[in-house]
């Protein structure tokens, strides 16, 4: 299936019934009085997150979405029926946005969340509403209310703990394929890699975390140049970034160091927000190097990257290194879920049936006759 990360649709909530203007007619009944029905709710429309979906492409080709109008009120004290609502099922991580003005209306994280995205009209009165003590035959009605009607941008973030970054052919692919789940295409050109891949990495029972791979990034990415800038969306809600480098380019003239700074600036470029996410580095191809210089290549590439945050040598294809790697990834993973779930501290002055160091000119503790 074709991944798409970016639709614009319209879409129409049903419009609401028309109240109807009647009066009873029986036999041997002289005044009837009103028996004018309201007009039903229009229908609609929800957006449901299925966690079953991981691209946008069905909006691609269908972007009309318009939920059924309320039937007429009618004689005989009869209500119009509800329009039939409608419920459009997007990717966990969509995003709705107003096309016009850009501003973010919804977010769907948690699967099964549910969403009103436009609401139907509500129906009109019909005459029986009018009826009273000094209007007993009233003609008045009114007409349905129209319902909601937008235009929107949908924008799909997936949702991961961990993303990897890169160059073309920086084994990245080769990675998230030993350590997950994933099976993405593998091979020996650049750009294999055209669209993000999701894989989840099983560490022990109950134990895992999502790992995302976009496509690579080369010189120029934040301008456009390649097809990393137009995936760089789906690493900004990863809790961390690994920095995989090729510590053996078949180019003898390839530095990697410069390949590794080009990246970062890219980073940089392109959300200040990203570049500021914890970053890992991650020396792949290791396998490629003779054994007696790999000490010494590694330290030089530190040392003139100036990298001083953590560093993992490892071989994604024998696997040498991965096992240390994910389990520090993991523990790292759950201490910032941890984090993200504790409580905010509570002041305990204000606790309880009787404060401490209550300072009376506090106007939470002021009485009633307090000015």
């Amino acid at each position: 299936m074709k991944f798409v990360d970016e639709a614009y649709i319209d879409i129409a909530a049903g419009d609401g019934g028309n109240g109807c203007v009647s009066f009873r007619h029986e036999k041997y009944k002289e005044f009837g009085g009103p028996n004018g029905g309201d007009g039903g709710r229009g229908g609609h429309v929800f957006a449901v997150a299925d966690s079953n979906l991981n691209t946008l492409v069905d909006f691609r080709y269908a972007r009309r979405h318009e939920a059924k109008r309320g039937e007429h009120g009618m004689g005989s004290d009869m209500f119009g029926a509800a329009g039939y609502d409608i419920t459009l099922r997007v990717p966990v991580g969509t995003i709705f946005s107003d096309q016009e003005t850009g501003e973010v209306l919804y977010e769907l994280l948690t699967p099964g969340e549910v969403v009103t995205i436009a609401k139907g009209g509500d129906g009109g009165f019909g005459n029986m509403r009018f009826k009273s003590a000094i209007n007993r035959a009233p003609r008045q009605k009114t007409p349905g209310w129209p319902g909601e009607r937008k235009s929107l941008k949908l924008e799909l973030k997936v949702l991961a703990d961990v993303g990897l970054l890169g160059m073309p052919n920086a084994g990245k692919s080769t990675l998230i394929t030993a350590v997950s789940n994933a099976r993405p295409k593998i091979a020996d050109y650049p750009f294999t890699t055209l669209h993000p891949n999701l894989g989840v990495v099983r560490v022990g029972p109950e134990q895992s975390f999502v790992i995302a791979d976009i496509p690579g990034l080369i010189e120029g990415a934040s301008e456009g140049a390649g097809l990393g800038h137009l995936f760089l969306r789906h690493l900004q809600r990863t809790r961390l970034l690994l920095h995989v480098v090729d510590m053996a380019p078949f180019d003898d003239a390839v530095d990697p160091v410069a390949q590794a700074k080009a990246i970062v600036g890219e980073l940089k470029k392109y959300d200040a927000a990203l570049y500021d996410k914890p970053r890992w580095l991650v020396l792949n191809k290791l396998d490629m190097v003779p054994v007696e210089e790999r000490a010494a290549r590694v330290k030089d590439f530190v040392k003139r990257f100036k990298w001083k945050g953590p560093v993992f040598e490892i071989s994604a294809l024998t696997r040498e290194g991965c096992e240390p790697l994910i389990k520090t990834i993991f523990q790292h993973v759950q201490a910032q879920q941890r984090a993200e779930n504790t409580p905010e501290e509570i002041d305990l002055r204000f606790v309880g049936d009787a404060p401490a160091e209550i300072d009376p000119r506090d106007p939470r503790f002021a009485g009633d006759d307090a000015q």
